[in-house]
């Protein structure tokens, strides 16, 4: 259960930050904020779902999945090319969120 909270915390908070980004770095009409503000207001409301004890070990948990999506989003979104540093990078990011989650449960 908290990791698909976690993975539709991360595809919410990416795409309300990419609303932000297509306005701001590419010109996007302002429209683009309303439904950036929407995700990123989803996105909050799933993290407090996340069971845990404290806000921030859900955080902290949630980093390493953010990590991991957000490579995503740079491979299929952006189509961009994974460089062998992210991809180690993702791992020991992804590697400490499993382990906090199992810790937490």
């Amino acid at each position: 259960m908290a990791y698909a909270l976690y993975a539709f915390a991360a595809l919410a908070e990416i795409a309300g930050c990419f609303a932000v980004w297509m306005w701001w770095r590419e010109g996007a009409s302002a429209y683009w904020l309303i439904p950036g503000a929407l995700a990123l207001a989803v996105f909050a409301f799933l993290l407090a779902l996340t069971p845990t004890d404290a806000a921030g070990r859900s955080f902290a948990a949630y980093a390493g999945v953010y990590l991991g999506a957000s490579l995503l989003w740079l491979r299929f979104v952006d189509g961009q090319t994974l460089l062998t540093s992210d991809v180690i990078g993702a791992v020991f990011g992804i590697l400490g969120a499993v382990v906090i989650i199992w810790g937490a449960s």
